[in-house]
């Protein structure tokens, strides 16, 4: 019988490149992770850096629940390239009643086929290839996160051309149809962003919007053209 924590906040099944990059990197940042693989290697390699890690030769139902996935608030299966598998596993997760089931996809029809049972679906190749090309074209963002085909978060910092003016000033939203999320001031993060508020130099910001319209703020940013 596996001795597992109760009220473990991530589960990771699969240690593959993808998986073990992602259990290290959610028990570094401070979660719960609970990780389940076939590979006893794997497992004695991550067994150190993370809650609970077990050996688990199958994914049926009852050895997911004796391992205790579904204490799991959110299950990630990091499964890609044995498809009927990953598919079972997910399904077999979903079933026990976890609240949030990522699953990782190969491909467009092994992702049509998670999501119809209830998965929220992640292509690591696919989204790792849309960040190098965002980054490439977009040389003044600091990150993205792709929210759709039409629609992303931007982090960019500002340049000197808009120190001292304010967000009704430059009339933000209307000129470049982006909403500000939040604007992070050395050590200050502010998230009530008023219209009288001045911009800094520097003043790293995030913005929801169109991403024609980002790459319209961008240009500024880099011309230091404000007219």
């Amino acid at each position: 019988m596996f001795d597992y924590k109760l009220g473990i906040t991530f589960g990771v099944i699969g240690l593959g490149r993808f998986g073990t990059a992602l259990a290290e990197t959610l028990a570094e940042n401070g979660q719960e992770v609970l990780v389940l693989d076939n590979c006893e290697s794997k497992i004695r390699q991550i067994q150190d850096k993370v809650q609970q890690a077990f050996i688990t030769p199958r994914l049926d139902k009852a050895t997911l629940e004796e391992a205790g996935i579904q204490n799991c608030g959110t299950v990630i299966v990091c499964i890609g390239e044995q498809v009927e598998v990953s598919i079972l596993a997910t399904l077999n997760v979903i079933e026990l009643g976890v609240p949030r089931v990522l699953a990782k996809a190969l491909s467009p029809e092994h992702g049509r086929v998670l999501q119809k049972i209830g998965a929220e679906v992640v292509y690591p190749e696919r989204d790792r290839a849309v960040r190098l090309a965002n980054s490439l074209t977009a040389p003044r963002a600091l990150d993205f996160i792709d929210l759709s085909s039409e629609y992303s978060i931007s982090e960019l910092r500002l340049t000197d051309n808009l120190a001292g003016k304010s967000i009704l000033e430059l009339d933000f939203r209307k000129r470049f149809g982006l909403n500000i999320i939040a604007i992070v001031r050395e050590t200050e993060t502010i998230v009530e962003i008023s219209p009288d508020l001045m911009l800094h130099t520097d003043d790293l910001i995030a913005v929801v919007g169109k991403k024609k319209s980002i790459l319209k703020f961008e240009h500024l940013l880099l011309t230091n053209d404000d007219r």
